[in-house]
């Protein structure tokens, strides 16, 4: 269900795993419950862990969780502030119309459970991209996302012809043994320190078969230290 990445006084990281949810579904344990229950998590006098920021259901990777109710506060300020770096990994079903670069406009529902990109820029969807050729012409992505809307990235994505590969919503064709989207690295600030946490699905062996293709493990090397890649500035 989880791996534990992190953990301080404030705050604990985790590793998700894939196909579970952040939140309690129809006969599942609630995940911060699950991790509370870890012998290895060091609880506070709250006793509890607070929910500072979502993943979808499908998508692994790293999650923060505060420790106590000020944590809780301050970090959701830095996520809501744009004080926080997050980076994604995803695997397209196949060559996007660009190889890299900027995706923006507005998000609106679309048929079920779907969302769509509109070409309006009223309050848009913003996020960046590099990829690498991947498998069988799969393509790799680094995305870095600037909002923090609904299915964002799997959107973003759909919009430039390379839905993720295993995604029900987005891509039903693709069939999967999950949907192949990671929450890959997080960046901040906090209490007068940097902290910064990467985790590399190649290296896990419960995260997903396509992680472990040459291609993609060639890819994810050249983009062990993602914030230092050159990513151009936008508005």
């Amino acid at each position: 269900m989880f791996d534990i990445v992190y953990q301080n006084s404030d705050f604990l990281v985790i590793n998700k795993h894939p196909n579970v949810s952040v939140h309690k579904d129809d006969g599942e344990t609630s995940l911060l419950m699950e991790v509370a229950r870890c012998p290895k998590v060091e609880l506070t006098s709250d006793n509890q862990l607070y929910l500072v920021h979502r993943l979808d259901k499908m998508t692994s990777g790293i999650l923060l969780l505060a420790k106590h109710q000020r944590a809780a506060s301050e970090l959701s300020q830095l996520f809501a502030q744009r004080l926080v770096s997050k980076f994604y990994l995803a695997i397209g079903v196949k060559k996007p119309k660009k190889k890299q670069g900027l995706i923006s406009g507005d998000m609106a529902r679309s048929r079920r459970s779907s969302w769509k990109l509109l070409p309006s820029q009223e309050n848009p969807a913003k996020t960046q991209f590099f990829s690498l050729a991947g498998e069988h012409g799969q393509r790799l992505f680094l995305c870095k996302p600037h909002t923090g809307k609904t299915h964002q990235i799997r959107v973003a994505l759909n919009s430039i012809g390379s839905s993720i590969l295993g995604d029900e919503i987005y891509t039903p064709s693709s069939k999967a043994d999950r949907g192949y989207l990671h929450a890959y690295a997080l960046m901040f600030d906090w209490q007068g320190e940097s902290h910064q946490f990467v985790c590399d699905p190649s290296q896990y062996s419960n995260l997903g078969e396509h992680w472990h293709s040459s291609a993609v493990k060639q890819a994810i090397s050249q983009w062990q230290q993602p914030e230092q890649l050159p990513w151009p500035s936008i508005k």
